[in-house]
């Protein structure tokens, strides 16, 4: 389910939404349907999860086909899986996570629905995993990851909450991300890798601070890691491309600007033309797009 997401939304952030079969796309999502569950899976057959019951309802937004959903049962799937802390696990099992505090709060926005959340209890949890360098780690007490930060800032702008981020010191935490080569790593003393280039710059771009990198370098590094032979992006240079890489290389490209590809709202990971009919665009802009 997941690696269905990630390519539509890559090929429509190259404007080429429509490159796949639209109704092979709604079948497959609806086969994962958990009927015991109310929720969706990441495979035919397999148990409900809250990250691709996500990535469902991102598909079928995309695809005009949200109805087929039964709401008030994924809702109630939703909702079932926080826990007194304001943390949500990710299914029944019980792993819990701030990425899936992220899901809750981007699917019920985007089924209309975030009213029904405890907020105050999920900003509170949220809070806990804020360290003292300005980021967020996966629970509280957890070092800060870039992937880690960009679920905890987006979901509290989803919540209208940014003022719980210490700006100043997490805009710094997240230029300092940034490798030599122009490329972005999650955290301090690792590799650069294609993925925090949408990691880091959602963030920034949430927070209005994209210009606090090298958007020039960072630009570079995304496209020496495309294979221009078989097409697709690696995690760097010189490595296989995958779809993950792909989608969240063109990710990054949307927000610096690039010609040619359609705006990416950083908060939904969805094309921003969506989110604004949704009247749930948050305000955020990304570089001065070229023509040429």
């Amino acid at each position: 389910m997941n690696a269905v997401y990630w390519g539509l939304t890559a090929l429509s952030i190259m404007g080429h939404g429509d490159a796949l079969d639209r109704d092979e796309m709604v079948d497959f999502v609806m086969s994962c349907w958990d009927e015991e569950a109310g929720a969706f899976s990441a495979h035919p057959d397999h148990d409900a999860h809250l990250l691709s019951t996500l990535s469902a309802i991102q598909i079928l937004l995309m695809q005009n086909a949200l109805d087929r959903v039964d709401i008030d049962r994924v809702l109630k799937f939703i909702l079932s899986l926080q826990k007194p802390s304001g943390v949500f696990a990710g299914d029944a099992f019980g792993e819990t996570d701030t990425r899936f505090v992220y899901c809750a709060v981007n699917a019920l926005s985007l089924l209309g629905k975030l009213h029904t959340l405890d907020v105050e209890k999920t900003i509170t949890y949220i809070r806990h995993c804020r360290n003292f360098d300005g980021g967020f780690g996966h629970v509280a007490g957890a070092e800060s990851h870039a992937s880690q930060v960009f679920v905890c800032v987006a979901a509290l702008a989803i919540l209208d909450r940014l003022d719980e981020v210490d700006q100043p010191t997490l805009c710094w935490w997240l230029s300092e991300r940034q490798r030599p080569n122009g490329g972005l790593n999650g955290r301090p003393e690792k590799l650069e890798d294609v993925c925090y280039s949408f990691w880091v710059l959602s963030a920034l771009a949430i927070l209005d601070k994209l210009a606090w990198i090298d958007s020039s370098k960072l630009e570079a590094f995304i496209l020496s890691a495309q294979d221009t032979e078989s097409g697709g992006i690696a995690d760097r240079p010189g490595d296989m491309p995958d779809v993950f890489h792909t989608i969240f290389g063109l990710a990054g490209l949307s927000l610096l600007g690039y010609p040619g590809l359609v705006d990416l709202d950083p908060v939904y990971c969805m094309p921003a033309s969506i989110i604004e009919n949704l009247g749930l665009r948050k305000g955020w802009k990304a570089l001065q797009r070229r023509t040429s």
